[in-house]
């Protein structure tokens, strides 16, 4: 338990000491916000769907619960090319607890992210509808930080190369988070994109604290948790096994 403590402490401890990382990852999120939510806002409202920022601010903080989280798993090439991961792994401790120490901090880091996004949504007039909500959104923020932390970790133990890692995660996230209604309701869609839809992951996690923060999901919030939760354990044992077959 003191290696799991340790390695998610590290990570934060990484995270808020590197301000430049905290402010160029804010970079994205905000301008999905800004282009998109006022962009489209006048025809979002003139087809009916209301307020497009109400819509749209639940998608654009998993976005950045994704990217912050996904991109944790690089910190593995890089701890492999300077030696840490060795030290890290040629220690008296299980490779499980090293790689679930490493999850949750990446899944706390990117869970951050996510509530830092929030607070910035509130000053362009985004409202969560039920207060009393907000720790099941965070709970959701959570489960998506800890399902992508986990897919980037396992993803990175089989690359030993950061290039090949980028090309990866940007062939798979950005179908990953469009096509997981972030930017556009699930109702109404054509029958193949609603199958593509339905298998993306993170549609469940964004359904879900949409409803959490502005209620009426597309889903029920039981049936978007248990979802998130089945795919986030499965992802996490995936990702195990991967990581204790890293040879160093």
């Amino acid at each position: 338990m003191n290696t799991i403590y340790i390695l998610w402490l590290r990570q934060i401890k990484k995270y808020l000491r590197s301000r430049s990382r905290v402010i160029g990852s804010l970079a994205q999120p905000i301008l999905f916000l800004l282009a998109f939510g006022f962009g489209f806002g006048n025809v979002y409202s003139k087809a009916g769907g209301g307020n497009y920022i109400q819509f749209l601010a639940p998608g654009i903080i998993a976005m950045s619960v994704l990217f912050t989280s996904v991109f944790a798993g690089i910190e593995i090439i890089w701890d492999r090319q300077f030696g840490f991961l060795k030290e890290t792994l040629v220690a008296p401790v299980s490779r499980f607890e090293i790689m679930l120490g490493r999850t949750l901090g990446g899944a706390t880091v990117g869970s951050i992210q996510g509530i830092i996004v929030f607070l910035l949504t509130l000053f362009v007039g985004f409202r969560p509808v039920n207060i009393a909500l907000l720790p099941l959104g965070l709970l959701f923020i959570f489960l998506i930080g800890i399902f992508f932390t986990s897919v980037g970790t396992a993803i990175a133990s089989r690359l030993e190369d950061m290039q090949g890692f980028q090309l990866i995660m940007n062939f798979l996230i950005m179908p990953i988070f469009f096509l997981s209604g972030a930017l556009f309701p699930l109702e109404n869609l054509p029958k193949a994109m609603e199958i593509i839809v339905k298998i993306d992951p993170l549609t469940y996690g964004v359904d879900g604290l949409r409803g959490s923060l502005i209620g009426n999901p597309s889903f029920s919030l039981g049936y978007d948790f248990a979802i998130l939760a089945v795919v986030t354990l499965a992802f996490l044992l995936i990702g195990s096994y991967l990581f204790s077959k890293i040879e160093v």
